[in-house]
């Protein structure tokens, strides 16, 4: 009997001790001894915070724990660098799912959580450099990429404390006071903002909030904030706001949230790709007896639409609306001038 006591208590003290260390977080957050205290009796573990205290002690001998000591109440912690705590350890699927949520998925993750997650992604990197010949798996991250079918450009310098308080921010729903320099001033303005959203688009990241008491959603370049500060009051999102409308409406694409019908003739040869990816959802393509394809579609009416259609040059003739066919006819003849001097 005595034998049989002892392994279960021993069994116990294993238990508790492996809910203990999934209960620390990652440096700079922290844990306190009275809070894992109380996790741990919530799921039926008999223990006080003597034998909390003690057993992390004996840990940190061990496992890369470190104690904020600082100030009081202590709080407990894995050390940033430290290597993912779990059992099992990853299958390949898994750490090559965590290596390309890392590579791909980064900037959009709040930057606490992605703190949290460096272990992780530190484990997954060691489980793919160690996987045995011939490295399949590993090999994997080397035969896909994203590409983005513009003008690749360098991503501007965003300021990671800025990009952390912001994300934050929009986790937790809470303002923040930030230092935002439009590119036509030389002096940053002070704001006070609602998060509601992050958009990346291309290589920048797009703030989209509301200022101070002002229902209309705006949206900010993160690069251009130079400091922002967490408050306490809540942010607090327009009636109705949805992301995804946003999207729809070419809200990300500079636009104004307009709908139009386009109607363009293309060559075969710069329209021929609209079968395959349409423009929306009520696309209609019709032959004509020269090969031409007459297109129209429903979509949002953006600055971007244009861009696009410029591209084609002489391979599109934008028949409407109206406005949109004056706008790219003054933008080739402004290129002509420009060319033919």
């Amino acid at each position: 009997m005595p034998l049989k006591n002892n392994m279960a208590k021993n069994q116990d003290s294993l238990f508790r001790q492996w809910n203990m260390l999934r209960l620390l977080p990652r440096y700079p957050q922290k844990v306190t001894v009275q809070n894992i205290n109380s996790h741990l009796r919530s799921e039926g573990f008999e223990v006080t915070e003597r034998t909390v205290q003690r057993d992390l002690m004996e840990m940190s001998a061990i496992f890369p724990l470190q104690c904020d000591d600082r100030e009081k109440p202590y709080g407990w912690s894995w050390q940033r660098d430290a290597a993912s705590f779990d059992l099992p350890g990853l299958t390949v699927s898994e750490a090559l799912t965590l290596a390309m949520v890392e590579k791909y998925l980064g900037n959009l993750l709040p930057t606490p959580m992605l703190e949290q997650m460096q272990g992780f992604f530190k484990a997954a990197r060691h489980r793919l450099d160690t996987e045995p010949k011939p490295h399949r798996g590993r090999a994997w991250l080397d035969k896909v990429h994203v590409v983005v079918p513009t003008q690749p450009l360098l991503p501007p310098k965003d300021d990671p404390e800025v990009q952390r308080v912001v994300s934050e921010a929009l986790l937790k729903e809470l303002q923040v006071r930030v230092s935002y320099r439009r590119r036509d001033q030389s002096k940053p303005t002070e704001y006070r903002i609602h998060p509601l959203a992050m958009v990346q688009r291309g290589s920048m990241l797009y703030i989209c909030c509301r200022f101070s008491d002002y229902e209309d959603v705006r949206t900010l370049a993160l690069h251009r904030i130079s400091s922002a500060t967490l408050l306490d009051e809540r942010a607090e999102y327009p009636l109705g706001f949805s992301l995804e409308k946003t999207v729809d409406l070419g809200i990300w694409s500079f636009g104004e949230g307009n709908m139009i019908q386009l109607e363009a003739i293309f060559l075969p040869q710069s329209g021929s790709h609209l079968y395959e990816t349409p423009l929306s959802k009520d696309q209609v393509i019709l032959e004509l007896a020269d090969g031409k394809l007459r297109v129209t579609a429903t979509v949002a009416d953006t600055p971007q639409l244009q861009w696009w259609l410029l591209g084609f040059g002489a391979n599109v003739n934008v028949v409407a609306p109206s406005q949109l066919r004056e706008a790219i006819g003054e933008a080739a003849r402004s290129m002509a001038e420009l060319y033919l001097r």
